[in-house]
This record gives C-alpha cells, sequence and structure tokens, in this order.
C-alpha cells in the first residue's frame, strides 16, 4: 500500500506536467516511463542494499543448524525480478489512469 500511495501522490503532483506533455503529443507509454523511472531508481538500490545483508545474516543463521544448506543466488535473482515487477505493475496502474485522463481537465484545474 506503501508503493502505491506514493505512486497516487507522484501522479496527482505531476497531472499539470502530464497533461502538458499529453499536448505536446506524448503517448501513454512515454509518460508510464516518465513516472516509473523515479521509482524504479528506488526499488533497483533498496535489492543492492537488501540483497547483500539478507545473504549474510541468512548465512549466520543457517550456520548454527547440523543439517544446513547453502544459500543460492538464484533465490536473491527471483525475489529481485519479482520486487521490481510488482513495484513496476503498481506504478503503471497509477500512471496509467493518470496518463488516460484529458488533458484539458488537468490543464483547466488550476
Amino acid at each position: 500500500m506503501g508503493l502505491f500511495g506514493l505512486a497516487a501522490l507522484a501522479a496527482v503532483n505531476r497531472t499539470k506536467e502530464i497533461g502538458i506533455r499529453k499536448v505536446l503529443g506524448a503517448s501513454v507509454s512515454t509518460i508510464v516511463g516518465l513516472l516509473s523511472k523515479d521509482f524504479l531508481k528506488l526499488v533497483i538500490l533498496s535489492i543492492v542494499i537488501s540483497v547483500p545483508l539478507a545473504w549474510f545474516f541468512m548465512s549466520k543463521w543457517l550456520t548454527d543448524y547440523a543439517y544446513r544448506i547453502n544459500i543460492s543466488w538464484w533465490v536473491f535473482g527471483i525475489t529481485s525480478v519479482i520486487a521490481l515487477a510488482i513495484a513496476f505493475l503498481t506504478i503503471s496502474i497509477q500512471s496509467v489512469k493518470t496518463a488516460m485522463e484529458s488533458p484539458v481537465k488537468s490543464l483547466r484545474s488550476e
């Protein structure tokens, strides 16, 4: 819900910019890319920070067991891809809603 709320807030704050871009001929995919770029950078940064920490603490925790396993790299790869997909889906839903609105409404509001 936090990412959904941030994406909604960013879309509302940039409604006038999106309206101007639509009037000048921007497509919906361009607007989705514009809004999702900043959020995906933050998600990638959080993955870069959290993966080494998670690997370190999980390997320390698993050493206490008699029958232990090694953590494979693909576990972190799959979870990272899933996290990026969920973030992009959440952001793109809000971006498409905002981009599909009439630019006249957004420019007339102020």
